[in-house]
This record gives C-alpha cells, sequence and structure tokens, in this order.
C-alpha cells in the first residue's frame, strides 16, 4: 500500500483525548509490503476503567494493575513509528490521543497519518457503512479479539489484502497516496471534499445526520479555517465532540470580513447550532432609562429594547440579558459611587435606606443630598454604558469588493441596525424606498460602533445613501 507503515490501534477508557487515557496499545510495522515489526502492550492509564469499556473492550483494572505506564512504553512506540506513516482505522482517533500522551512527556510526535476508513469510502463509495463491524459482515472475516488492539489491527490489515486483491494494488497505493496528501487529519465520516470549499470569506456551516446544523462560522479565507477545526480537535474537547458528529460542511461565501460576521450572527441566531455559545439568540435585551425628573422614584425604569422605537435608543444604559443581571450592575453601581438604592428603586421604603444608615449612601432619600445632585451622579456613573445615538442623518452602506472573486456586496444600515446586504448598487433604490421596524441587535451594534470610528470621508467603503433617489451622495 505504501512503502512504510504502521498499523496502529488503541485501546482507551474512553473517547475523549484530552481527559481519557490508553490502556493497550498494538503496532504492526510493514515495509515495502513485508511485516518487519509486531508490538503490543497493555498499558496502566493511571485511572479507573468505567465499567462499560470494560465490558466492551475486556480490559479489567486488575489487567492493568501491574502493566508498564505510557511513559514507560513510550519510547518504544516512537522507535517503531520513526519513518514510517501512521496508519489507523479512523486514525484521528488515535492519533490524538498518542500526541496528548507525549505531549503530557514534552514530546512533539511529527508523523504523517492516514485513515481506512477513509480509504474505504474512496475505494468503495458503493458501500454505506465504513467502520470495522462492517468490513467483517461485509467480507466474512471474524476474529475472536474484537475492541482488542491486536485483533483490530489484524482485521484492518486482512481487509488490505482483500481490497488489493479486489481493486489492485496500484489503484490501493494511489489512493491511499492521494489521501496522504494532507486530507489524512478529516474526519473519517466526513462527506464533503475539502478543496471545494472556496479560500474566500464566507460563513461555513457544519451537519451531523440531522437537518440542523452543528455549529456555525466566519472567516476571511473558509477553507483554511475549516482545516484548523479538524487540525485543533486533538487538543480541544468542544472540537472532538463536533468531529464526531460531522457528515458535510456548507458555505456561503460573502465579499469581506463585515459580510461574513453579519451572516454568522444573523444565522447563529435563526438556527441556534449546539456548539454556538457567543451569537445564540439571547431573550429579548433590556436597558435602563433615566427619568428627566430628578423626583422622580424610582430614579430609573427599566425597559425591553423591543418595545422602543429606534431614536429612543440613545437614552438608554447598558443592555443586560435578564432582569437578574440588569439589578446585579445597577447595585454594582450604586455601591461603586455612592448612590442611593431607595431612590434607584432597588430597595423599598420611606427615609433614610440602610447604606445610608451605613455611609454608603450620600442621603438623598434623607434629603442630605438635593435630588437633582443625586440625579446627576446618577447619569454620570451610567455614562458609559449608554447607547451611542446614531452618527448619521438616515441609511448609510458600507461596501466591501474581493477581489479574488469579483463579487461586491454593499451592506445597508440604519439607527445600528442591518438593513440588507445587496450585490447591484441599483438595488440600493428599492431599500430607499422601503421602511420596516428596526430590531436592536447587539453584535451588528457593537461591530458598527468599530467600523464606523472612521466616520464618512475618511472610510473610503463607507457612504450615505440618499433617501430620496437611492443613490449614493
Amino acid at each position: 500500500m505504501l512503502p512504510c507503515y504502521v498499523m496502529l490501534d488503541l485501546e482507551t477508557t474512553g473517547g475523549n483525548a484530552v481527559h481519557d487515557r490508553i490502556t493497550e496499545i498494538a503496532a504492526v510495522r510493514i515495509e515495502n509490503g513485508i511485516e518487519t515489526a509486531r508490538w503490543t502492550t497493555l498499558v496502566n492509564p493511571g485511572v479507573r476503567i468505567p465499567p462499560f469499556i470494560q465490558s466492551l473492550t475486556g480490559i479489567s483494572d486488575a489487567m492493568v494493575e501491574n502493566a508498564p505506564s505510557f511513559d514507560e512504553v513510550a519510547r518504544t512506540l516512537l522507535d517503531i513509528l520513526e519513518g514510517a506513516v501512521f496508519v489507523a482505522h479512523n486514525v484521528r482517533f488515535d492519533h490524538s490521543f498518542v500526541l496528548n500522551e507525549l505531549a503530557r512527556l514534552d514530546i512533539a510526535l511529527k508523523v504523517k497519518t492516514l485513515c481506512t476508513v477513509r480509504l474505504s469510502r474512496k475505494l468503495y463509495p458503493q458501500h454505506k457503512g465504513h467502520g470495522l463491524d462492517a468490513i467483517l459482515q461485509r467480507y466474512g472475516l471474524h476474529t475472536l479479539a474484537r475492541h482488542r488492539a491486536m485483533g483490530d489491527v489484524e482485521v484492518v490489515l486482512q481487509w488490505l489484502k482483500i481490497a488489493s486483491d479486489e481493486v489492485g494494488e496500484a489503484m490501493l497505493r494511489r489512493t491511499a497516496l492521494e489521501l496522504l496528501q494532507g486530507s489524512a487529519s478529516l474526519p473519517p465520516q466526513l462527506e464533503t471534499t475539502i478543496s471545494d470549499i472556496p479560500d474566500s470569506p464566507g460563513v461555513y456551516l457544519f451537519y451531523g445526520e440531522g437537518a440542523l446544523p452543528l455549529y456555525i462560522g466566519k472567516s476571511v479565507n473558509m477553507r483554511t479555517r475549516v482545516m484548523s477545526h479538524f487540525q485543533s480537535a486533538a487538543k480541544l474537547a468542544r472540537e472532538m465532540r463536533i468531529l464526531t458528529e460531522i457528515r458535510r460542511v456548507e458555505w456561503i461565501e460573502t465579499a469581506g470580513e463585515l459580510g461574513a460576521l453579519l451572516l454568522e450572527s444573523r444565522l447563529v441566531k435563526e438556527k441556534q447550532p449546539v456548539y454556538n455559545r457567543q451569537l445564540r439568540r439571547e431573550k429579548a435585551l433590556c436597558a435602563w432609562q433615566l427619568h428627566d425628573d430628578p423626583q422622580a422614584k424610582p430614579l430609573v425604569k427599566l425597559v425591553q429594547l423591543d418595545d422602543l422605537v429606534a431614536d429612543q435608543w440613545s437614552q438608554l444604559y447598558g443592555t443586560y440579558r435578564s432582569k437578574r443581571q440588569a439589578t446585579g450592575a445597577l447595585r454594582t453601581l450604586a455601591e461603586a459611587h455612592g448612590l442611593c438604592p431607595q431612590v434607584l428603586g432597588l430597595e423599598s421604603g420611606k427615609g433614610p435606606c440602610f447604606s445610608c444608615q451605613t455611609g454608603r449612601c450620600k442621603g438623598a432619600c434623607a434629603g442630605r443630598e438635593p435630588l437633582a445632585i443625586h440625579r446627576l451622579r446618577v447619569q454620570m456613573a451610567l455614562a458609559q454604558q449608554r447607547l451611542q445615538a446614531w452618527p448619521h442623518p438616515g441609511r448609510i452602506a458600507i461596501r466591501e469588493y474581493q477581489a479574488q472573486t469579483g463579487r461586491t456586496d454593499i451592506h445597508v444600515f440604519e439607527q445600528w441596525c442591518h438593513i440588507a446586504t445587496v450585490n447591484d448598487p441599483g438595488e440600493l433604490e428599492a431599500l430607499t424606498q422601503t421602511h420596516q421596524a428596526l430590531a436592536f441587535d447587539l453584535d451588528t451594534y457593537r461591530l458598527l460602533q468599530k467600523r464606523l470610528s472612521l466616520g464618512l470621508g475618511r472610510d473610503p467603503a463607507l457612504f450615505r445613501l440618499n433617501a430620496t433617489v437611492g443613490q449614493p451622495e
């Protein structure tokens, strides 16, 4: 198949390469079609083996009690892998465990890998199953040591001999070499061809068996970013979970990073991928509204952003996911600035509040501090959290152009809200003649705050829309 490779299999205490440990190793080294070394050993993982794993593999705590630890067998493993391709059935699993075990010893493993699950998929696309059990059933193979390391290694070696006889040694070698050229780190069950993913800006979606995506991400180079997920799975538990479930990748191209950010934010909120946390849709956001009258009690009122029109947003302070979060933030401000929790509505009652009695309130509740002065101090304490007023008289647009693909995207905004993205300047006129309810989105607000810092005239991609004719001014 390959000039020199090691067929390897592991048994472990579980499926997480970061936290679980190796209990058994088996390796057979093949050079120019001839077996030159064979090695197997139990390994003391240093932790208890879960009952389910014991029943699956037949390896018990008693069996590994006097077995060598991984650091005692690491040199033997490295010697047998020296100069060879690391081959395994679902190589990502075995490779990631070896990487993590060696990393604990401050040893870096640099070795090419080949997955025989992916090899089976390439050679036999007409078959659905490519796991060891499916191969055993398909070819009528038998083993008395299924789920033991050497038993599984021998099954794969038997299958390779059958594949060589069926498709020819030349075809087997050519297909193995194709997979070796950078794709061996891919999840074995992945149906998408990585080379089909564009190396341009956009949003990519990971799908498992279901109709809803597992994860949505964005990048200025989607192919490179997708590959980085696969390459980091050995170190990150979340990436490993995604990779065990992923079946296909879909993508949507954009003209630039801004378009990718906007699209990612919208799709995550719409589709609610299980592995996206930062951008998932929040409950209706709320904010504090400061009363104009210093005599008002309470002096601040918690309001829902959805209940206000866009031009009122600049009168608000903070954006919170819940009443509890908002109340906690206001209480922290009150304590830090000596504000009266009773006047703010954080406490009920009349007369001096408890904070006033303990010297932490300057006495607005007891007539010691003028309410107008107290309101001014509240306003100053809240100032850094104030939502900025929309700095333009109407809608603006930001143009992005991707030279590699020739794509142009024009993103239209009003009152911090993303109205639409169009690809043709001629479509802008229709947008100026349409009016829609604006829904505040915190992610878009923060994104635009950063992008609009230069302002009109200094950012060449930014222009104001003429509300009458729908053309740039």
